[in-house]
């Protein structure tokens, strides 16, 4: 691509940004893509001949633009603002235009210098003390006597002075690794004959439970203990808290050495009482102190909100993200330190391809961890200077109000509570009555799933939460009210079908268990009333000992009482001359034995089996004139044979009882 190419595709590229930028709202905030999708769209390898550039941006439209998360639409209120702005961007331009590498003041002294003094604009703008500038106001007007004498002697500057890292995790591991080379400097002082890998491993470094997650990758990465504290109950690490631990550890031999504070956590934007924790730090040697203050720091540029840094001055290093609320795109995080040699003296090394002859100038390369360094103070020159703190100031307050505004609606809704103290553009709020969280996620779930809103959740006092996020640089009230219809719309929906749901639900369990009531009454209905007729209706339940084949199990039934004895004695008087035939097997009630047993005496012998229809069982009644042998004979076999009788049944007949 020569020039005139890129004139010409480079005014295109502006255009489509400004058409990208103007026409976002009318895309949706999140992509329905799934992961892997991207390699179905496009060749796994390189193409060998070149392409047009009109191509490539055809597949940007169809293809990449699918795939993106729209962190400047007006309805992304997620994590927080990633910060943008038209001088950002051509700023940005401008720097990939110049592309140096500015890792040492030799490199590319302005892109060292305009660094040195953009960040002590902005450490003025937000109220830090002098002693994290590079040059606090004593040195200056000193400075200027030397120059207007112009005498050539070194101006000399302050010991702080500030550094753009590529983000608060790089700012925060940094100033870990320098806390932890000044505890072991110490020690090594104190204790010459212990190995420093003994020394490193009794180092003890503390943060809150709502600290940002990069505190406890940072320890890991630097091979040192990390204790996380309990805040209060607005979310604050106190002095108290720190101290009890601090002293806890330092007893049982352990070395505290590294304090990392929040103002303006992520979770719920809740502040940590600094003032209270900087005293506590005062009292133990070579504990580092740091803020992080990455989201709320940009808002510190607003007089009226400085109160939330009081204690600041106790701190060894403080952060903050330009490019979250302070219109500069990513990256462009500012690490100020009070004491730049205790920064630099943990991340020297001064190879001599990297040496010039400028003694006493500023090499960013021993402030961080990587070498390679872009001209990003350019962007926040850009920035500062186009809108001004006053222009700066406008834009913090209009989205702290804009966040105010959701905090009442969300309040005017009795279903709904807030959870944190809306000081800043956050505000975390949840639906009522849900121990279980389930609806709190199934409601989020549902509105990034549309596409309409993204937000995230987070846990605050142990309760799952909603975080709503105002981001966009020209958010209005409109985009407020919008974001509350569609949560509120949402939510109504849900908990409606919700509800049907539950219903259904209990009427299938009502039905179930109406069910089985109803088969357990009718079981003992069934086995009372069996019981009763069976004790006491001997008409149905005693049928007559009737004539039949042997073995057969049918019956029938006589009208009376007095029918089925006297057919039982007709039956069992019958025919005794016949002593080949079989006596015919009946159905009989149990209970009714009783009434047998006894009554009758068979002198002739005569054995007359009775089944019992319920028992599926089949008692003998015997003669008494039987011999013993017989009659202990039958009598084991009648036990064996009816688990209810375990005793001998005998039907006695007298000689004058013919009609019994």
């Amino acid at each position: 691509m020569n020039t005139e190419q890129f004139r010409k595709h480079g005014k295109e590229m502006v255009d489509y940004i400004c058409e990208y930028l103007e026409t976002i709202k009318q895309r949706r905030v999140t992509p329905t893509v799934s992961p892997g999708w991207l390699k179905n769209k496009i060749p796994l390898e390189a193409p060998v001949q070149p392409e047009p550039f009109d191509a490539i941006m055809e597949d940007v439209e169809n293809i990449i633009m699918p795939g993106v998360t729209h962190w400047q639409h007006p309805r992304f209120h997620a994590y927080f603002p990633s910060g943008n702005s038209f001088p950002s961007i051509l700023a940005d331009m401008l720097s990939d235009s110049i592309a140096c590498i500015g890792f040492s003041w030799a490199a590319s002294p302005s892109c060292t210098e305009l660094e040195t003094i953009v960040l002590d604009w902005l450490g003025k703008a937000i109220g830090l003390p002098e002693e994290f500038l590079t040059f606090p106001e004593e040195l200056c007007n000193a400075n200027d006597s030397v120059r207007n004498n112009d005498s050539e002697n070194e101006i000399h500057n302050g010991k702080g002075g500030g550094v753009l890292q590529s983000s608060a995790s790089e700012c925060i591991f940094v100033c870990m690794l320098a806390a932890r080379a000044q505890a072991i400097k110490r020690l090594r002082k104190l204790h010459p004959f212990i190995e420093e890998g003994v020394l490193l491993s009794k180092l003890m470094a503390y943060c809150s439970k709502e600290a940002h997650s990069c505190v406890e990758k940072g320890a890991m990465m630097a091979f040192v203990k990390l204790r996380i504290l309990e805040p209060d109950e607005n979310n604050s690490l106190r002095g108290a808290t720190l101290r009890q631990v601090m002293e806890q550890d330092e007893a049982m031999g352990l070395i505290p050495f590294f304090v990392s504070t929040t103002l303006g956590t992520t979770s719920c934007c809740s502040f940590d009482n600094i003032a209270e924790i900087g005293q506590v730090c005062q009292q133990f040697e070579t504990v580092w102190l740091h803020v992080d203050a990455a989201y709320a720091g940009s808002a510190f540029i607003c007089p009226e909100f400085r109160s939330l840094m009081n204690g600041v001055q106790y701190a060894d290093s403080f952060n903050l993200n330009t490019n979250k609320w302070l219109l500069t795109n990513f990256d462009c995080s500012c690490l100020w330190v009070k004491d730049r040699y205790k920064l630099t003296c943990a991340l020297v090394v001064d190879p001599l391809y990297l040496q010039h002859g400028y003694a006493g100038a500023v090499d960013y390369r021993h402030w961080g961890i990587p070498l390679s360094r872009r001209f990003r103070s350019l962007k926040l020159w850009f920035v500062l200077r186009t809108y001004g703190i006053t222009g700066l100031q406008k834009y913090i307050r209009h989205h702290c109000q804009l966040a105010k505004r959701f905090e009442r609606l969300v309040r005017s809704d009795n279903k709904y509570e807030i959870l944190n103290e809306v000081k800043m553009g956050l505000v975390c709020f949840r639906l009522k009555d849900d121990p279980t969280n389930k609806l709190n996620k199934k409601l989020l779930e549902t509105i990034n799933e549309s596409g309409k809103l993204h937000m995230v959740p987070a846990l605050v006092h142990d309760k799952y939460v909603i975080r709503f996020c105002v981001v966009a640089e020209h958010a209005t009230e409109d985009d407020i009210d919008y974001a509350w219809k569609i949560i509120k719309g949402t939510a109504v929906t849900m908990l409606y079908k919700e509800q049907e749901l539950t219903e259904k639900r209990e009427e299938q369990v009502d039905e179930v268990f109406e069910l089985s009531e109803r088969k357990k009454k009718d079981d003992l209905a069934y086995r009372r009333s069996f019981f009763v007729r069976m004790v006491s209706d001997p008409k149905i339940y005693n049928p007559k000992i009737a004539r039949s084949s042997p073995g057969s199990r049918r019956h029938t039934h006589l009208s009376s009482m007095d029918d089925d004895i006297h057919d039982l004695l007709s039956t069992a008087t019958s025919d005794t001359e016949d002593t080949m035939a079989q006596p015919a097997s009946s159905w009989i009630s149990w209970p009714l034995a009783f009434l047998f047993q006894g009554v009758f005496d068979d002198k002739e012998g005569n054995d007359v089996p009775v089944r019992f229809r319920h028992l599926a069982t089949k008692m003998h009644f015997k003669s008494k004139s039987k011999s013993p042998e017989h009659l202990a004979a039958d009598d084991n076999k009648s036990r064996r044979n009816s688990p209810v009788f375990p005793r001998k049944l005998s039907f006695v007949k007298t000689e004058n009882e013919n009609n019994t």
